[in-house]
């Protein structure tokens, strides 16, 4: 019997080697295609594997090919590359996606991985031999599409309004990439919109220093997964059977309850690592106080039910990081956690470093303040007020903790009905704003309708698109407009007042991304950009 081939897309990263990995411990039942960067050789990570499979070492692009597993060395912005690896599949399994910061410093790069080799993957299927019917395809979409969920609707769902947050270039691309695999002809597809993943090696958990911590609220709730855990589900939906009720759906995948946190004590933790204490490194208004994306999954469970990957709490992230820190870096620790006061002078070392990076680097909320960003203080803390209103940490009344209670997210709809009538559709797109233009509906999930929003754009979605996965209107999706979009939505207005004023009347361009645009790159070698100030009428406004 012919092993069945599994292409792996975004092989080298984080999520991405730790589903190769557990693939590859299953070689025996799989064939493995994976597309990986030339630039990837240097790192040398699939040697090993090349090795086993008598596969070849290649410099620069090429296909190295042996037993079981072929290693395309190219691009997936290439659709040659894309369909190389894609030819004789069985199965797509995508990891791939052009993150935050770096989304925000690359704009161009992002929307090439996240939107256009999406589209280069869902054409090489459906360009393989019955590649639509008979090729399934696992996305995996970002909790950055519904955006800040805080306390009182810090539980989401699947099909709560899509909410990118302000500037989250990244989000947009996210929402669009998965909109095309919802919209596509495949016959078996799913998107598991992935949660903040922790990586369990020390090296990597640096990996992720940069002021977009700050973007952070530290009232944020986190439902977070490890690498691990998230790659070995990923890596399990290889396994899942075709005629399993499984396809064709949106998921939530978080770590579960073992992983859900705030980010203050998320933060704790990491400093903790090191033996220092965050109230001591950092300064409370360094965080911003809303529009970032995070939240406890509701219904994440319903993935753990047919991929059971929910297997680490925090307390096995932070002993994974414990046990592949560096000798050094661990007595460092040790000494610190015992002797005060050499830990409060290495505090006092970070801070003053930390306060240089968050004073200087454009990605960061309090370099907004100090250089009048207008519009991203408006964003990140709502007026500069509000910026000079933080207290200082151990304030009277501070709790981060999540409250007890919160509020589910109405859908506008019977949720328990399997068919709806014309008249409920209606209704629903009603409660969106807009309207179904469509004039039947057979009861089809899938089939795509006609709809008009309240702004008076016209598009084509499928029923589960717009009731079961959140998405609406594909031109409102990628402005940042919210203040208008929930005067006119009900369903959006849910999530967006729940941070913003109903007397908030701001529309934030989309050429506030260039203030940020290569801040990766050294000081000196960054491009120059001038602060984007608020039109008069917008400031009076605010005023």
């Amino acid at each position: 019997m012919t092993r069945p081939t599994i292409a792996l897309f975004g092989a080298s990263g984080t999520m991405g080697f730790q589903a190769f990995r557990e693939l590859w411990r299953r070689r025996e039942r799989f064939n493995l295609a994976v597309l990986a960067l030339p630039e990837d050789q240097r790192r040398g990570i699939f040697d090993p594997y090349l090795r086993q499979a008598g596969a070849p070492r290649l410099s620069g692009r090429g296909v190295a090919q042996g037993n079981g597993l072929k290693v395309v060395w190219g691009d997936a912005t290439r659709y040659e590359d894309v369909a190389e690896t894609i030819r004789g599949a069985d199965r797509v399994l995508n990891a791939m996606a052009y993150i935050s910061p770096m989304a925000d410093y690359n704009p161009e790069q992002a929307r090439r991985v996240n939107v256009e080799a999406i589209a280069h993957i869902l054409h090489a299927i459906e360009n393989e031999p019955n590649g639509a019917e008979r090729i399934a395809y696992i996305h995996t979409g970002s909790v950055a599409q519904t955006g800040n969920r805080p306390p009182g609707i810090h539980f989401g769902r699947v099909g709560d309004p899509l909410k990118p947050a302000v500037f989250d270039y990244y989000a947009l691309t996210k929402i669009e990439g998965e909109r095309l695999v919802l919209e596509s002809g495949l016959r078996y597809w799913v998107s598991l919109r992935m949660t903040f993943i922790l990586p369990t090696r020390f090296d990597e958990l640096l990996g992720l220093l940069d002021p977009i911590l700050y973007h952070l609220p530290l009232n944020a709730c986190m439902e977070n997964i490890t690498d691990r855990d998230a790659g070995y589900g990923l890596a399990n939906c290889a396994e899942i059977p075709l005629h399993s009720d499984f396809w064709r759906r949106v998921y939530n995948m978080g770590g579960g309850e073992g992983m859900r946190t705030t980010a203050y004590d998320f933060l704790n933790m990491v400093y903790n690592l090191f033996g220092l204490r965050l109230e001591a490194c950092t300064e409370r208004r360094w965080f911003a106080t809303r529009n970032f994306h995070m939240q406890f999954f509701e219904d994440s469970h319903l993935l753990n039910d047919y991929l059971h990957h929910q297997r680490d709490t925090l307390a096995d992230f932070r002993r994974a990081i414990l046990s592949t820190m560096p000798p050094a870096v661990r007595l460092a620790r040790w000494l610190l956690l015992r002797f005060p006061l050499l830990r409060r002078a290495a505090e006092r070392g970070l801070f003053r470093w930390q306060r240089r990076v968050v004073e200087n680097h454009p990605n960061s909320p309090l370099y907004w303040v100090k250089s009048g960003n207008q519009w991203r203080i408006r964003a990140f803390y709502k007026s500069l007020e509000d910026f000079h209103a933080i207290p200082e940490w151990n304030a009277a009344g501070d709790d981060f903790c999540p409250p007890a209670g919160w509020r589910r997210l109405n859908h506008g709809y019977d949720e328990a009905r399997p068919v709806l009538t014309l008249e409920e559709v209606q209704r629903a797109a009603a409660f969106r704003g807009g309207e179904c233009l469509s004039g039947e509906w057979d009861g089809e999930w899938y089939r795509p309708l006609e709809w008009r929003c309240a702004f008076g754009h016209e598009f084509s979605a499928s029923l589960y698109t717009v009731l079961k996965a959140g998405h609406w209107c594909t031109l409102c999706a990628g402005e940042w407009n919210g203040d208008e979009q929930a005067r006119r939505s009900p369903f959006f207005a849910q999530v967006w007042y729940a941070d913003h004023d109903p007397q908030e009347d701001f529309v934030y361009p989309r050429e506030g991304l260039e203030d940020i645009r290569g801040a990766n790159r050294p000081a000196r070698r960054r491009r120059s950009v001038p602060v984007l100030k608020p039109a008069v009428g917008q400031a009076q406004a605010e005023r």
